[in-house]
């Protein structure tokens, strides 16, 4: 069974998220037998709720957050995801940089949802960043990258899509 990891700064707005709506399609679509989703921060407090905003925001999609509990990228967590989908350049170097075996494994959401390595900003920390929007485009990437980011997560697993 594959296993996937959503990766972004603290791990209270983007990345679980991201996790949680991926989830929610594995299960819609089919496959929730066969993929482990999870999600961590490169800078992550371990046990922080996520931000009242995005759980806010995901409620319009039928996503509840409000149970999420913030945990820190750690070489265990690493070694068993098979792909790990990170929301920014800076944390796929982060990762990459510290844990060199990982490299492999690494993609920007962007690369696998659009085929363009692209940032998803930050809405606190990026004054200009519009959370509405953000949440928007998480969700856009993966509703377009599922079947891609599924194929790859077999692909890094080593096994075919069964």
């Amino acid at each position: 069974m594959p296993s996937i990891l959503f990766v972004c700064t603290a791990n209270r707005f983007r990345s679980p998220i991201a996790a949680l709506y991926f989830a929610r399609e594995v299960v819609r679509r089919g496959d929730d037998q066969d993929i482990h989703v999870s999600s961590a921060g490169t800078w992550a407090s371990p046990e922080q709720s996520a931000m009242p905003k995005a759980v806010q925001l995901v409620q319009e999609y039928g996503l509840d957050l409000s149970y999420h509990k913030s945990r820190i990228v750690s070489e265990a967590l690493l070694t068993q995801s098979d792909l790990i989908l990170v929301m920014e350049m800076g944390h796929k170097e982060a990762i990459c940089h510290e844990f060199l075996e990982t490299a492999d494994r690494v993609y920007l959401l962007t690369e696998v949802g659009e085929d363009q390595p692209v940032n998803i900003p930050d809405p606190y920390g990026e004054a200009q960043a519009n959370p509405e929007e953000v949440v928007k485009e998480i969700i856009n990437l993966i509703d377009e990258g599922y079947e891609k980011i599924v194929s790859l997560a077999w692909e890094k697993a080593g096994k075919p899509k069964s």
